[in-house]
């Protein structure tokens, strides 16, 4: 208790002055210094995604963003009318089994083709985001999402992809990245609404392992937010974490994980709270919630797949990425405190990434992205 009310106070300091203590190096006294520099002599390079694994893994964004079947549609009918073919319902992301999946491929394409100029397949990709993300494909998506039944509708996991994949073509420096953006303009626009609307009613938070997790919601939509300078929803997404896990402690990493989980429920809650908080406080917060992860000597054992055909037990390679990112991306931000979980971040990824390509379609329809996303985090060194 007497930590949340020290964190409560670093809050309300932080937002009347802003965050000092990030450039305040007089005050930052190191006790260990010689210890932090024979770590980082000894530290593993950083994982990197290359040309040869970006070639093969823009094959499984590639051929599923047209796979129209087999299709989870989960939708709610108003009526036998509301019945349709999976590209009549969604003509822009009707493919990859399901609609937050097809989202994701193509926030997959344009992730790599970013990160890679010269992939093999540009023109490709450049070709199928623009068939995909045409102006008219939008508005059908936006036309579903308006329907009365449809107010839930991939809440909030694929509203929070949906919002990555915007961020994604915002920032790409590309007359294409700018056109496809625009044209998305009207879904994203309706997305962000729904946070909006959405969070104030939310009295809990959902702390699952699966696509319902808030947290992992949180944490994407509030990444559009800040490169779209959209303040009200910035706002909103703090306010709501804040209130959401602000209090929490002791959060039981050693139940985890469970048979299907592709999040880690105490991980992503990490991962959004990096996020709205400023440094002082969210290190506070941490020696409440899971402290273990500043212990240099912190180790978690990777989610180990008995059966790669299967659709659900295959999610614990996604759990592995997704772990993979959250440790990268505290590395990155905190690398005084948390640097050594690089080392941890890439035993995840090196379990899992060999299964990537050449997966069944059970997995291949989705990890891509995961391993994608994990190892862009590997490579987003932020300076703070």
């Amino acid at each position: 208790m007497k930590r949340l009310i020290a964190v409560i106070i670093v809050l309300i300091i932080a937002s009347c002055k802003g965050d000092k203590s990030q450039g305040d190096k007089k005050n930052t006294i190191s006790t260990d210094s010689i210890s932090k520099d024979i770590n980082k002599i000894m530290a593993p390079e950083p994982v990197t995604l290359t040309i040869d694994e970006a070639n093969e893994l823009v094959e499984l964004p590639l051929s599923c963003i047209d796979t129209e079947y087999p299709n989870k549609l989960g939708q709610t009918l108003e009526s036998k009318e509301a019945i349709g073919e999976p590209h009549e319902l969604h003509p822009a992301f009707y493919g990859c089994f399901d609609w937050h999946s097809s989202v994701h491929a193509h926030w997959s394409l344009v992730s790599l083709v970013k990160q890679f100029p010269k992939i093999e397949k540009k023109e490709a990709v450049r070709e199928a985001l623009q068939n995909s993300l045409s102006e008219e494909n939008i508005r059908g998506e936006v036309e579903y999402f308006n329907r009365a039944e449809s107010g839930s509708y991939e809440r909030t996991y694929g509203w929070g992809w949906l919002l990555k994949l915007a961020e994604e073509l915002r920032t790409w420096e590309d007359p294409l990245g700018q056109e496809l953006a625009n044209n998305m303009q009207p879904l994203t626009d309706l997305i962000v609404q729904r946070y909006i609307e959405f969070l104030p009613k939310l009295n809990y938070p959902v702390r699952v392992g699966e696509h319902t997790n808030t947290a992992f919601g949180l944490a994407f939509a509030y990444d559009y937010a800040k490169t779209s300078e959209n303040e009200e929803l910035m706002e909103a997404i703090k306010k709501r974490a804040q209130n959401f896990y602000l209090k929490d402690d002791n959060c039981p990493v050693e139940w985890e994980p469970s048979g299907y989980d592709f999040l880690s429920p105490c991980l992503a809650e990490v991962d959004i709270m990096r996020r709205v908080l400023p440094k002082n406080a969210f290190s506070m917060w941490i020696d409440d919630f899971m402290p273990q992860l500043k212990n240099k000597d912190f180790t978690m054992e990777v989610g180990e797949v008995s059966d790669r055909t299967d659709g659900k037990l295959v999610h614990l390679d996604g759990l592995n990425f997704s772990r993979a990112w959250v440790f990268y991306g505290l590395a990155n931000q905190y690398p005084e405190q948390f640097g050594h979980l690089e080392t941890l971040a890439e035993k995840h990824v090196a379990y899992s990434f060999p299964n990537v390509v050449g997966d069944s379609y059970e997995g291949g329809h989705w990890l891509g992205t995961f391993a994608i996303y994990a190892l862009q985090e590997a490579g987003n060194k932020k300076k703070e």
